[in-house]
């Protein structure tokens, strides 16, 4: 009859174990990586809408001056492929629809970001990413550039807004 020792063990089980672990933090990384972008994003589009939501034709306005302040915001984003890729000379797509005479503005951002390298196989696989195995994301923010009391007004001069409370 043998005797076995179970010396050793738990070395064999950590040998399994620990790729299993490093896999599992792995694909829970992806999630997060999207999380954060998508929440600096939808900050940075809802900043862009209320800047919007104030510019004038007489004022000095100009989208590369608001494209420049949500690039700012957009910072937080690290510049790494796996936060946000710099696809040709591109960084961000960003689309600025309306100013204060708009009833409605609106902003949109597009990121493009390289999967985690198992996360990525796979989400090619399902067709997720583009031609270049990138993950896109939007993110879209539409506000009322004022509210509905004002468009009710029929002049819309803020003379006639004024007289409402004589």
């Amino acid at each position: 009859m043998y005797c076995y020792s179970e010396r050793g063990q738990a070395t064999v089980e950590a040998a399994y174990l620990i790729p299993v672990i490093f896999l599992l933090l792995l694909v829970c990384c992806q999630p997060m990586i999207l999380l954060y972008n998508r929440m600096i994003m939808e900050n940075a589009a809802a900043e862009g809408c209320r800047l919007l939501a104030t510019a004038t034709v007489m004022g000095a306005y100009s989208d590369q001056k608001y494209e420049g302040y949500i690039k700012r915001r957009l910072a937080a984003i690290p510049p790494v492929d796996i936060f946000h890729a710099h696809v040709g000379n591109k960084t961000w797509d960003i689309e600025l629809i309306g100013d204060e005479s708009s009833s409605n503005v609106s902003v949109s951002i597009t990121n493009k970001l390289r999967p985690l390298p198992l996360l990525g196989w796979g989400s090619s696989l399902v067709g997720m990413c583009d031609a270049d195995g990138y993950l896109t994301q939007e993110v879209v923010a539409t506000v009322p550039s004022q509210p509905a009391w004002v468009w009710q007004n029929s002049s819309g001069c803020a003379a006639d807004w004024a007289r409402q409370w004589d």
